[in-house]
């Protein structure tokens, strides 16, 4: 590493709260050092109060970019010159690229998701697509496969406090893409969900049920739904097989895990940075190999 930074090393950086068990730093630097190309990237833990302080002092420092995670996805908006489509409509960003002190805000989850699909000769346009959550990841989710041409979705969020905002983004993909249907229903209609889930073609769990420590949970309750032909993909990557993903396998669906998620999100946003492709084939196996 010492002998690749230089005086012309450009900056690069995670920012969020907390950030210490990031992989992201390893496989960004690792990319920099098989391209040839003059960065570094570090991890910095910012909470949502210091997100405007962050912000000037990557500007200040001519910093190329920043990856955005919890809690600050929401409020890095706020000081954006401008926003991805996706970013818009979803009202967070997960990426911000720096153009001489011009920012723009990215949300390459959903892109991660979708190319994670394609990596596994899935496409999601013209497909019934079924989504369990509304949260960051969900909304990423459902928003990125409007854009990329699905039909139609369903989406299943808890009847909560932020049931609300679920409804609002069903509203805005609408406007934003009037060709896909979508729907929004609760979680806990059991009936209804499993009704979805057999007339759609993908069906995604963007929960954190089936992440450890609800390792022994899954989203689905009835395995009915589940048959050969449907695809079944996860967000959670740890465990790697979660219980959802082991039933769906059993039933004989298509099992797409979550690490080739987070893998494709990271080859979106590097090449929003620096314009070139990922190694990823050299990535995935030194990082996120099974």
């Amino acid at each position: 590493m010492e002998s690749r930074i230089s005086g012309t090393t450009g900056l690069l950086a995670l920012i969020g709260s907390p950030v210490g068990h990031s992989g992201s730093p390893a496989m960004y630097n690792y990319s920099f050092q098989k391209l040839g190309l003059d960065y570094a990237y570090v991890a910095f833990d910012v909470k949502e109060d210091k997100v405007k302080d962050a912000i000037q002092a990557m500007k200040t420092f001519h910093m190329r970019g920043c990856n955005v995670t919890m809690p600050d996805k929401v409020e890095v908006v706020k000081y954006m010159d401008e926003l991805s489509p996706a970013a818009q409509i979803i009202g967070a960003v997960n990426t911000i690229v720096n153009d001489d002190g011009k920012l723009t805000g990215h949300m390459t989850d959903g892109e991660g998701f979708v190319k994670n699909l394609k990596a596994h000769g899935i496409d999601v346009k013209g497909k019934k697509v079924t989504v369990a959550g509304g949260g960051g990841a969900a909304t990423a989710i459902q928003v990125q496969c409007a854009l990329d041409g699905a039909k139609a979705i369903s989406i299943f969020n808890r009847k909560d406090a932020f049931f609300e905002r679920t409804l609002q983004t069903a509203e805005k993909i609408k406007k934003a893409c009037p060709d896909c249907d979508v729907n929004v229903y609760d979680i806990d209609d059991i009936a209804k969900m499993t009704e979805e889930i057999k007339s759609s073609d993908i069906f995604a769990n963007a929960t954190i049920v089936g992440m450890k420590p609800l390792d022994d949970q899954s989203v689905v309750k009835d395995t009915s739904a589940f048959r050969p032909g449907l695809v079944v993909a996860d967000a959670v990557y740890n465990p790697t097989e979660t219980k959802l993903l082991r039933e769906a396998k059993e039933a004989g669906c298509t099992c797409v895990g979550g690490k080739g998620m987070l893998l494709w999100q990271g080859v979106a946003a590097f090449k929003l940075y620096t314009g070139q492709d990922m190694p990823v084939e050299e990535v995935r196996e030194k990082f996120f190999a099974e």
